[in-house]
């Protein structure tokens, strides 16, 4: 949308930013058994241009654990529109904690029954 652009007309690297924690907070939520905040983002590079009408897939990978965290590494990757070219256009990092039902921070490995 052209919202989502940059005064350049490529695709703006806060809306790639924002696809790559949806993707990662997918995984910290599955592999955390709840709820799962994103309280950093990190190491961030746009290695390549997305343009308008790309498809974007996100790959998110568990890079750490600690006692209420998982931190998560996110690769983002446009594939032409008409084409099967791929360029790797966003990377980073986000840290998320782990939440119980009073919205404080628990255990990685306590299960929800």
């Amino acid at each position: 949308m052209p919202t989502d652009l940059n005064p350049y007309g490529g695709v703006f690297g806060g809306w790639l930013m924002s696809q790559m924690a949806l993707g990662a907070g997918s995984l910290a939520s599955r592999e955390g058994k709840g709820k799962a905040v994103v309280v950093s983002a990190t190491d961030f590079a746009f290695p390549g241009a997305m343009q308008v009408g790309d498809e974007l897939s996100v790959y998110c990978e568990i890079a750490a654990t600690g006692n209420t965290s998982l931190t998560i590494a996110a690769e983002a990757i446009a594939r032409e529109r008409n084409g099967e070219a791929e360029t790797k256009v966003a990377q980073g990092t986000f840290k998320f904690v782990l939440l119980d039902d009073d919205d404080r921070p628990r255990a990685v490995a306590e299960r929800w029954a």
